[in-house]
């Protein structure tokens, strides 16, 4: 499950995103995996079995509908979609009456990730707080991956994170929510991430790491101890460019004659729309 100061790191980082219990709360709940696409599949692997229905909401990065695809579920993807005008034109948005609808009981995964990869979309606490509910009547787990939780730039959050399914839910929720030191703390190419778990699930993960990986290698953990000394003075920085990024970019993108795009709010990616091609608008409905 990761060496246990990493794992009370991770937790004191935690808390300090997500408030109010503490970090012993936390520290139960926290698998340290080799990854976040490691952390996901773990996931799918002792969730999903042949046959399960798993909801997925797209466009996504394609190992999102392939996890649960490798263990045999039945996927059905809910597709964002684009609004035509006003001053959000070309933003994603979640059509919410559209995805209730899709998770029934027989529904066992709703896999999403927002910060969203490739589109930039985001949860509203408001959104994930109805999603959340309705996935108890139903029985329903939730894996959310939010690794690009710090690369937010709405600014409409106390701690200039995005809203977290972890605001939302109570310690026992069928939630997992994924994370990665490859983004905020600039650690790609590393292989480390976590879990957080209902702690029920704790040592059900921690077999499956150990005839997966069977640890994450133990200097890439004490790497990882280093990164959260500094870890909100590098995010920071790393939001800071990227918003000058994304503000130098996007206006000069939607200049061009035929493309379309809004002003991302979270993640690291411009996806804009061209004209006359609607390729991932038909490959999200697949």
């Amino acid at each position: 499950l990761g060496l246990s100061e990493l794992r009370d790191g991770i937790a004191r980082y935690t808390d300090a995103l997500h408030p109010g219990r503490g970090a012993d709360h936390w520290q139960p709940r926290l698998a340290v995996t080799s990854g976040g696409v490691n952390g996901l599949m773990l996931a799918s692997q002792a969730l999903v079995d042949a046959g399960d229905e798993v909801v997925v909401v797209t466009p996504a990065w394609p190992n999102l509908v392939a996890q649960p695809l490798i263990m045999g579920a039945a996927v059905v993807c809910v597709p964002l979609t684009v609004l035509e005008t006003g001053p959000r034109n070309g933003a994603w948005v979640l059509d919410m009456d559209v995805l209730l609808s899709a998770i029934t009981p027989a529904t066992r995964l709703l896999v999403l990730n927002a910060p969203n990869n490739p589109t930039g979309w985001t949860l509203s606490r408001e959104q994930q707080t109805t999603i959340l509910e309705h996935c108890r009547r139903t029985g329903t787990w939730i894996l959310a991956d939010e690794v690009y939780e710090r690369l937010y730039f709405a600014g409409d959050t106390p701690n200039s994170a995005a809203s977290s399914f972890l605001d939302v839910a109570e310690p026992e929720d069928h939630l997992i929510v994924a994370h990665s030191f490859s983004k905020s703390f600039l650690m790609t190419g590393w292989r480390l991430g976590w879990l957080v778990v209902p702690a029920s699930l704790t040592p059900a993960i921690g077999k499956l790491i150990e005839y997966n990986t069977s640890c994450a290698p133990v200097f890439i953990q004490r790497a990882a101890l280093a990164a959260l000394t500094r870890g909100d003075e590098v995010t920071l920085a790393l939001v800071a460019h990227l918003r000058l990024c994304r503000d130098t970019l996007v206006p000069l993108l939607r200049a061009m004659p035929s493309v379309t795009l809004a002003e991302p709010r979270g993640g690291m990616y411009a996806f804009f729309r061209l004209a006359g091609h609607d390729d991932c608008l038909d490959t999200a409905k697949r």
